[in-house]
């Protein structure tokens, strides 16, 4: 896979950068489209947060006919699990987590790193967070599942990682029973989720946009 860059939007007032947060796209888009998601979160002044929303590579997904789109990784079939190329998903983490050891070395703490995903961005960010080696200031997964919960070996430094975890009840797309089989599955693993519902389908909702505002200024501010 090859990697096309990311979109970095740099702290609205001009000060330097304390904070970071990934927010890691679904399936066909790219990191323009949570573009607008940076300033309605409303983040007080004090918050010196810099944005990263990485591209995706252009891979052929098996379950669209095989057609050639922004992805992650291939999903395989639309079974009740989500069967999809792990070697991709986890290559995709790996490009994250060398992402975020970048911003560690140009300075930023890592417990002031937060890895966010949407969709199948979100199944990228489980990997990418929870086995990485230093401790991370939170994980966010919205709209998505844990595909790789039965493979993953999780980092000493980040058992105790704030985890919040959004879904729509309405989400024809990735239905919220997948959503809710990854926060259980979190918890056998001796993690601790914070779970929110939405009355929304595959999407992100006003509501959800105030409640991911006050969580990264609680983490960041």
């Amino acid at each position: 896979m090859t990697a096309p860059g990311e979109l970095i939007i740099e702290p609205k007032n001009g000060q330097p950068a304390d904070a970071c947060v990934f927010i890691i796209h679904g399936l066909g888009a790219d990191g323009h489209d949570f573009e607008p998601l940076v300033p309605a979160l409303a983040l007080p002044e004090s918050a010196h947060v810099r944005f990263i929303m990485p591209h995706a590579p252009r891979l052929p997904v098996t379950i669209n006919g095989g057609m050639v789109m922004p992805a992650w990784y291939d999903i395989l079939a639309m079974d009740l699990g989500r069967r999809v190329d792990e070697v991709q998903l986890k290559k995709s983490a790996e490009r994250i987590q060398a992402l975020i050891q970048e911003q560690i070395d140009q300075g930023i703490d890592s417990q002031r790193i937060i890895v966010a995903g949407f969709s199948q961005g979100g199944a990228v960010a489980y990997q990418a967070a929870l086995p990485f080696p230093q401790p991370l200031g939170g994980l966010l997964a919205m709209s998505t599942y844990f595909a790789t919960a039965d493979s993953i070996s999780p980092a000493e430094a980040n058992r105790q990682l704030p985890i919040e975890v959004h879904h729509g009840n309405f989400d024809p797309i990735v239905p919220e029973t997948l959503g809710r089989s990854g926060v259980d599955r979190l918890k056998t693993m001796g993690y601790s989720v914070n779970y929110r519902q939405y009355p929304m389908a595959h999407a992100l909702c006003p509501q959800q946009v105030n409640d991911i505002g006050k969580w990264l200024s609680e983490r960041l501010g």
